[in-house]
């Protein structure tokens, strides 16, 4: 079947998150399947995409980790809708079902794509036990952020978010005991609105080049204190990523590019749901290796 990795929220190769996207048809593979995929990848997510014969959803998509099942990934959304669109030719729009509900997708002439997200409001919290010593930076504010679970961290300006060496094993032990998925530590910037990075060493992602799904809380947050709806965050790791965000009532507009940098053929073969054997959509039957 084939199989892509994409690079998104960038319009350069090797910049951006990269992600894989897995277009299959049929029936949905076996979970561990999966799983064993995005483990020989070693992405922090990889999508898997099948087609629905659905009045509510064009799309099934689900998100896996090394680790995990996420119930939530926007750079893997937006691989895969600009997947979608590559094979297209055309802009469109795509309904994906999702854990988290209907996720729509539009892509346009220019490669831009503008995902459509719920947000997730933060609300203020105490810091837990041990923050601090963790992110290596004292925190200003705290937030949770509801079913994204995950810890926003404001800190006092853009150089300490740059300057921020985790111990990712105090952060992956505080997301276990708290029951968080990731850390997410931002400030205002120059140049952007504001700048963020991204931590979640439990689920097997020390820190992620640029987390669409993070935005999804730092939009809100942001909008409520610079007083305005539409905004500009980078994620400041190694690789970089611009994230456009536009607040519209309890939704999140996520706007980005991508870039497919590599296209081939994935040979081993799925294991389905009910037991069998064989590559999702037809092929020769085999056992799933190792």
């Amino acid at each position: 079947m084939r199989f892509r990795i994409i690079d998104a929220f960038t319009d350069q190769p090797f910049r951006g998150n990269p992600a894989g996207v897995c277009l299959l048809e049929g029936t949905w593979p076996d979970d561990e399947w999966m799983r064993r995929v995005a483990t020989e990848t070693n992405l922090s997510d990889t999508a898997f995409v099948l087609p629905l014969d659905s009045q509510d959803a064009d799309y099934a998509l689900r998100w896996f980790t090394p680790e995990i099942e996420e119930d939530l990934c926007g750079h893997a959304t937006l691989a895969a809708a600009h997947a979608l669109h590559e094979d297209r030719g055309t802009p469109a729009t795509v309904r994906f079902s999702t854990r988290r509900g209907i996720l729509i997708a539009h892509s346009f002439a220019d490669g831009g794509i503008t995902l459509d997200f719920p947000a997730s409001p933060p609300v203020q919290a105490p810091p837990p036990a041990g923050l601090a010593e963790a992110i290596g930076a004292e925190p200003v504010e705290v937030y949770r952020t509801g079913a994204l679970r995950d810890l926003l961290v404001v800190l006092r300006d853009e150089h300490a978010v740059r300057g921020v060496v985790p111990d990712m094993t105090a952060i992956a032990r505080i997301e276990r005991d708290d029951d968080i998925r990731g850390v997410i530590i931002t400030a205002q910037a120059d140049g952007h609105d504001f700048v963020s990075r991204f931590f979640a060493p439990a689920d097997g992602i020390p820190e992620d080049p640029v987390t669409g799904s993070a935005h999804t809380a730092l939009a809100p947050y942001w909008a409520r204190r610079l007083g305005k709806d539409t905004l500009v965050g980078l994620q400041a790791s190694k690789r970089r990523g611009v994230v456009r965000v536009a607040m519209r009532g309890d939704r999140v507009l996520l706007n980005g590019s991508a870039v497919t940098t590599f296209d081939g053929v994935l040979r081993a073969p799925a294991v389905v749901l009910n037991g069998q054997y064989g590559s999702v959509g037809g092929g020769p039957t085999a056992g799933l290796a190792g």
